[in-house]
């Protein structure tokens, strides 16, 4: 078996512990491992969800810093703090010295001075800042622009498809009501702000340089490049709010419900073969609507890969979920589609067709032809993007030649630390809500979610209770957002639920089966609403059927936590998936399964969790289990 911290983490070594900061009213976290200065927040508000720095090539890929040197001076609301950077990848050669203090008046300032050691390309050089979605979609707000005028406007309440702001010097809100005022001022370059709740970060971001500017940007060698960002309070801050209750106990409250659980399904196996029996058994008990199948009809070896989507699938007793990618000659490639399909298959649940390679969203007349050619049969049609949600956003898909809506989720567009990944769930509900928006009534499926943006890309995260906590959170942002189904990962192999039989000896599945297993005893169940007081530290799902009721709670961070789920009553059973368990829950997973949890009698309708590093706890009331 792997290491303890490859179970959990998905590597050999543990993330390091982020450094708790005061700044006289305000508290805030730096990670030595990232260089973010993180959950700037005044009492229980957050001011600003990160700022950092990010180089970004020709390509926009981001290139990693390396970093050393750290020194921190901190007193009990003051700080000083130094680092450097070095940033190697291609033909970019750049170093990097970040400074950041805190003054006991609140203000906080990140300065960035830069060293080009080779001529190079770029993209994107500089500081970036994240400002909190649940504080302020649709809070107004003030820009003043380089020239120093100023500008009345509000941050974006549904997803903004462009910038919401351009020209950017500085930009001001409240962070009470009437109240304290923060002012987040930028040098150094000419900033803008992006909505990236289109990505599914759950953040509006302030960067430079604009994109309408002409990219890539040519640095020459000994290229100096200097930019800060200071963040200010006004308006009354007299005395240090009391700190955010990080350390103290994350309750979940059980509401009212959402809707019914989505249907889910998985990718076809990676590894283009036909399950194995104990494969076969393992993914038949997760109670799968389908498999994704990805067809290009114009390229030679589709029919093919069909065959191999339609054995799996008869397999597992699912049915398929059809991705079609289609050429200017989609009328012919869709006869061709439909006749084969007519030879019999598996049950064809929906078909997701696209333009091309999926890039832009789809338009109508494949739409429509598709409608014509394969609708008869009686799958409905779905169209959309197969990129992310901001391309479908920014050109809406023809409602009226459709049968539902469809985008691919994947969380490492912008930044890939484990933190980022789990704070930036709560951006999945944001794009389905939005969808749902502008569907005209029409479902919306999410086919894939991925942990990675390419297919091909390997994700060791996802094999590890890392995976397996970020996947129950994803679950529930799209459950409860309203999502008609959801299409996760691939069935088996490195991106899949089962590993191949011999690239992970001592492995019979990965952690993140477990989540879908749990899932499975509920099929067709309603979700409720699950409120956490801390949704970056701990999240929950809630399902009834038929007088049953399973609450599952992923501690979402690389830190012991505890938790207390409100509106439980009587005797639960309580499962652990966690660092104790985790190689038993992998190596033997019948085994695990079979094992039924300890019975835990609720205290005044409330249960108190102790969960380790991105542990999944299962709760079972009722007749669940």
């Amino acid at each position: 078996m792997s290491t303890r911290n490859v179970l959990i983490y998905g590597r050999d070594e543990a993330p390091t512990e982020p450094v708790a900061l005061r700044a006289g009213p305000l508290s805030l976290r730096f990670e030595p491992d990232t260089g973010f200065l993180r959950r700037i927040r005044l009492g229980d508000r957050e001011v600003v969800r990160a700022v950092y720095a990010a180089i970004r090539d020709a390509g926009w890929a981001t290139v990693a810093s390396r970093f050393s040197d750290l020194r921190i001076e901190a007193g009990p609301d003051t700080f000083r703090l130094s680092f450097r950077a070095l940033c190697r990848q291609g033909e970019i050669d750049f170093s990097w010295t970040g400074t950041i203090t805190g003054s006991a008046d609140g203000t906080v300032v990140f300065a960035f001075d830069g060293l080009a050691h080779s001529t190079f390309a770029r993209n994107r050089i500089g500081l970036c800042v994240l400002h909190p979605v649940r504080e302020c979609a649709g809070a107004p707000c003030t820009v003043e622009h380089t020239n120093g005028a100023v500008e009345p406007g509000a941050f974006p309440g549904p997803i903004s498809p462009h910038q919401p702001f351009k020209d950017i010097r500085a930009i001001r809100h409240h962070v009470t009501p009437g109240g304290v005022e923060a002012e987040v001022r930028m040098e150094g370059d000419v900033f803008e702000m992006e909505d990236q709740r289109n990505w599914t970060d759950m953040s509006f971001k302030t960067y430079s340089t604009p994109l309408e500017l002409p990219l890539p940007v040519t640095v020459q060698a000994g290229t100096r490049i200097t930019q800060s960002v200071t963040l200010r309070l006004s308006g009354g801050v007299s005395a240090p709010a009391a700190p955010a209750p990080d350390a103290g106990e994350v309750v979940l409250t059980l509401g009212g419900e959402a809707g019914p659980l989505p249907r889910i399904g998985l990718g076809v196996a990676g590894t283009g073969r036909a399950p194995t029996a104990s494969e076969q058994a393992r993914l038949g008990a997760l109670k799968l609507s389908h498999l994704r199948v990805d067809l290009h009809p114009r390229q030679d070896g589709w029919e093919e890969r069909l065959r191999q989507a339609d054995v799996e699938a008869r397999a597992l007793g699912a049915g398929l979920e059809v991705a079609l990618f289609l050429s200017a000659n989609a009328e012919e490639e869709l006869r061709l589609v439909a006749r084969v399909l007519g030879t019999g298959t598996q049950p064809v649940v929906r078909w997701l067709v696209f333009s091309g390679e999926g890039g832009v969203t789809t338009p109508p007349s494949p739409a429509e032809h598709a409608r014509a050619f394969l609708a008869a049969a009686g799958p409905p049609v779905f169209g959309g993007v197969n990129t992310n949600f901001t391309e479908m956003n920014r050109e809406r898909p023809p409602v009226h030649a459709l049968d539902g809506l469809c985008y691919p989720v994947n969380p490492q567009v912008h930044a890939f630390d484990d933190r980022s990944l789990m704070e930036n769930l709560e951006g999945q509900a944001e794009t389905v809500a939005s969808a749902r928006a502008f569907a005209a009534g029409l479902p919306v499926a999410i086919s894939r979610v991925t942990l990675k943006a390419r297919r091909e890309a390997d994700e060791p995260r996802q094999r590890a209770l890392l995976g397996a906590a970020w996947t129950l959170g994803s679950l529930k942002y799209l459950a409860e957002s309203g999502a008609a189904s959801a299409t996760f990962f691939e069935s088996t192999g490195g991106l899949g639920l089962l590993p191949s039989d011999a690239a992970t000896p001592g492995w019979s599945t990965f952690p993140v089966y477990h989540v879908f297993a749990d899932l499975a005893d509920f099929a067709g169940g309603t979700v409720r609403r699950t409120i956490s007081t801390d949704p970056s530290t701990v999240a929950g799902l809630t399902i009834t059927d038929a007088g049953r009721t399973r609450v599952l709670v992923a501690n979402l961070t690389a830190n012991r936590c505890r938790a207390r789920v409100e509106g439980l009553s009587g005797a639960v059973r309580v499962k652990l998936l966690d660092a104790a368990t985790v190689e038993a829950a992998t190596a033997a997973p019948e085994a695990f399964r079979d094992e039924p949890g300890r019975t835990v009698d609720t205290d005044s309708e409330s249960l108190s969790l102790d969960l380790s590093p991105y542990a999944v706890a299962r709760i079972d009331a009722g007749d669940a289990g």
